[in-house]
């Protein structure tokens, strides 16, 4: 199920299109870019390989966790057509 809203949010070039996404700062682009080329290499359990590549980016990035789940938070209600 998560598997698909990616690919509806993700585009084939990794070009993500959605408000959420594009009302994001260039370096949260980029963190955000990151977590999914990280996510799309291993394997394994989807949650279990998004926190760690959020917490892979955000050390990268100097970036706090939290604003990697506000975005996710944003991006799923806007998915959802509930924002």
């Amino acid at each position: 199920m998560w598997t698909m809203q990616v690919s509806r949010v993700i585009k084939e070039n990794l070009l993500i299109d959605s408000k959420s996404f594009n009302e994001l700062p260039p370096l949260m682009k980029e963190a955000m870019r990151d977590v999914f080329d990280l996510i799309e290499k291993e394997t394994g359990n989807i949650i279990e390989k998004f926190e760690g590549a959020v917490a892979k980016v955000s050390e990268f990035h100097g970036i706090n966790i939290e604003k990697f789940y506000e975005y996710i938070d944003k991006e799923v209600l806007e998915q959802l057509g509930e924002k």
